[in-house]
């Protein structure tokens, strides 16, 4: 079951390549992983440097580092942190649906309209964070965003599967790209009409095809 592999997943990759520092039983740590998420999700990983992760978090520099050794073994925490969470309300999401193929698409994509009209919304972290990394195939923060796009695609397959419709596998994977396709174009355009058109596109490749 997808869902069981995505649970695993974040102590697996948390700290790959990095040596693991101790963790602290207080609130210290989240608030690290907060702080460095939002400066991550607003300027990048190569332009936010630890400092001012320290300052942001209110923590000295030497606590930063007693509990992150390096600048990308933080990252991969604060993805390993972002999959745990995405993966678990997009469980919730599967849980809760109801009704057929066009019900499931509306709250898809209804769920990308609403997440991407949210003031400084800047499209998918692990998408952006990969591309940023492009160049480093071996960085864990890139085998963390491999992962979690897998897992969500095949934990869309299992939605897809649920509401009967053909080749749920397929048609995850084509789901994926309008989705992804339709973040990168708001994100490059602020047009939420990109988001209509990745409806309209997904209803002909899902309700428009022929029950299992």
């Amino acid at each position: 079951m997808p869902g069981a592999r995505g649970c695993k997943l974040t102590s697996e990759y948390t700290f790959i390549g990095f040596s693991p520092v101790p963790r602290s039983s207080d609130q210290t740590r989240p608030d690290i992983l907060q702080a460095a998420y939002k400066l991550f999700r607003r300027r990048g990983f190569f332009r936010v440097g630890m400092d001012e992760i320290a300052r942001t978090a209110g923590v000295t520099k030497r606590t930063l580092y007693y509990h992150f050794d390096s600048k990308d073994a933080l990252l991969t925490a604060v993805l390993a942190s972002q999959h745990e969470r995405a993966f678990g309300a997009f469980q919730t999401y599967g849980i809760d649906l109801s009704g057929g193929p066009e019900q499931l698409i509306d709250k898809l994509f209804g769920g990308l309209a609403r997440w991407s009209a949210k003031p400084r919304w800047a499209g998918s972290g692990f998408t952006r964070l990969a591309i940023e990394l492009a160049d480093l195939s071996g960085h864990p923060a890139r085998s963390m965003a491999h992962q979690h796009k897998a897992l969500m695609e095949q934990q869309l397959a299992t939605l897809l599967a649920k509401a009967n419709v053909a080749a749920p596998r397929e048609r995850a994977r084509e789901l994926v790209l309008l989705v992804e396709g339709a973040m990168v174009m708001l994100l490059i355009h602020g047009d939420r009409d990109y988001c209509t058109a990745a409806v309209e596109a997904a209803k002909r490749l899902v309700v428009d095809r022929p029950a299992v």
